[in-house]
């Protein structure tokens, strides 16, 4: 039994950044994300009973929607695991803020700022050359300018962040070690010993769960476990199908071996 919740989970990311009593935690780490005049100092969460959803992406996506004193929407989004057509998703789910500032009668159409913030859990972009950790995304024109600086989206690939405990330089790179290992920590590291993360920490700890907390729990962990399940035996499917392909070309075990990364016996069995 691990002595930290895995932030991945729907309970795990609520209880860190959903919660009243630790609105601190959430606002200390969107502000590393947003520029200095969007700067958070109060904020509110949303209801978002009325959201329309698709129950099925609820297994896979978990998502709070707030809104800073001065009116900036925020989306910051856990998602445990790849689905199909990620970016369009993302750019939907933009929308719902924006139309929901629309006035009755006569109005200007004029929008207050909107981010989108999504933790990933996974890779989507699938080109090795074009990966980056952290993508930081605008609307603009043909020569690279801004066209429209009131909706933007941050996407941070986790399984791309490999910085050590010794390389972390920003209070950002802490914040993102933390979520990346959170669950495998079995004692607060040195560098994480500021005011912010061991409030994060104690919030974290499994044993200061009571019974009921700690079955939502446990429940909300086998649902990461069984998402995490289903897309890496489609991929393994994937991948078979194609040293299958490969075999009945008479490729050699050891080139299939090498771009599929399966075993001389599983392809042999195949």
């Amino acid at each position: 039994m691990a002595k930290y919740i895995n932030p991945y989970t729907d309970f795990g990311f609520k209880k860190l950044f959903g919660e009243e009593a630790n609105k601190d935690l959430l606002i200390d780490f969107l502000n590393q994300l947003l520029p200095q005049h969007h700067q958070i100092t109060e904020l509110n969460f949303r209801n978002v009973e009325g959201f329309a959803e698709i129950s099925i992406e609820r297994k896979a996506i978990f998502d709070i929607h707030c809104q800073t004193k001065s009116g900036e929407r925020i989306i910051v989004e856990m998602q445990k695991a790849k689905v199909n057509f990620f970016k369009d998703r993302s750019l939907f789910y933009a929308t719902f803020p924006i139309r929901e500032q629309a006035k009755r009668g006569e109005w200007d159409f004029r929008l207050t700022p909107i981010y989108m913030i999504a933790i990933l859990d996974f890779q989507y972009d699938e080109q090795e050359e074009k990966q980056k950790f952290l993508r930081s995304v605008k609307l603009k024109d043909q020569d690279g300018d801004i066209f429209f600086d009131k909706l933007t989206f941050k996407f941070l690939q986790m399984p791309l962040f490999s910085k050590t405990e010794h390389e972390l330089q920003s209070h950002f790179d802490k914040w993102i070690y933390f979520l990346k290992k959170l669950e495998s920590f079995d004692e607060i590291p040195t560098i994480l010993k500021e005011p912010i993360f061991e409030k994060a920490f104690e919030v974290a700890e499994i044993a200061n769960m009571s019974p009921q907390q700690f079955e939502l729990y446990q429940e909300s962990l086998m649902t990461y476990i069984e998402v995490k399940e289903v897309v890496k035996t489609a991929e393994l499917d994937g991948v078979k199908k194609v040293a299958r392909e490969l075999k009945d070309d008479g490729v050699s075990v050891e080139k299939i071996m090498k771009y599929t990364n399966l075993s001389a016996d599983e392809i042999k069995e195949l």
